[in-house]
């Protein structure tokens, strides 16, 4: 069971998310939060798999409180929930090591499996998602396109695979079954690419591959 610790201040909000996920019966939300210091004092009393916070809230932000939780509360992965108003916190969280970002207003299904993904060590980036932190990270889309693909060239067909697949969103033990390895194949590939590619966490090695064209647009 996937255990879910939700944080956003609009108490309909809130109610929506639990709706969706609830349709799941892998998934149960152990916690709701209204401002990131309580989501903060929760996660360490629920010790969730996954946090989902909003990004603009009272008291502490969304921001604030995954660097917060990322110092205490290290096992859980963190997503924050944005809209589209939002592109510049989303750029801000980009490095601040969180799982990935997903849209208010996004496919209910997609929400489900953002919360999986992270659950299994992958990254819940949507296309749509992608396209707008690449367009507010500034620069030439197309000079860009090119550096991201520069920066790939030098790993093996099978690392570009990992990324690519990591880059749609898929998780670890989903990744494996795709490739017909193990799951540990596939965390050593994704560590390595990293450390190669000077990156710090999977939500920016998926904003490089939706830059090289390894996964569509949505």
């Amino acid at each position: 069971m996937i255990r879910v610790l939700l944080a956003d201040d609009e108490t309909m909000i809130r109610a929506g998310v639990r709706a969706i996920l609830a349709t799941d019966p892998g998934i149960e939300v152990v916690a709701e939060a209204g401002d990131g210091h309580e989501a903060v004092e929760l996660a360490r009393e629920h010790r969730p798999h996954v946090v989902l916070l909003d990004i603009r809230m009272p008291r502490l932000d969304g921001l604030g409180a995954a660097e917060e939780l990322r110092r205490t509360v290290p096992g859980a992965a963190v997503v924050m929930l944005t809209t589209f108003s939002e592109d510049a916190y989303v750029a801000r969280a980009l490095g601040s090591g969180v799982s990935g970002f997903l849209l208010k207003s996004g496919d209910p299904r997609e929400l489900i499996a953002g919360v999986r993904a992270v659950a299994g060590g992958g990254a819940a980036l949507s296309p749509t998602v992608a396209r707008r932190v690449i367009d507010t990270l500034g620069g030439e889309r197309f000079t860009r396109a090119a550096e991201a693909r520069a920066r790939l060239e030098p790993l093996t067909g099978r690392e570009r695979e990992v990324v690519a697949l990591l880059g749609a969103g898929l998780s670890n033990q989903e990744i494996a079954a795709r490739m017909h390895v193990v799951e540990g194949t596939v965390k050593a590939h994704v560590s390595a690419v990293l450390g190669r590619l000077g990156l710090r966490n999977r939500v920016q090695l998926a904003v490089l591959a939706h830059e090289a064209g390894l996964v569509p647009d949505a």
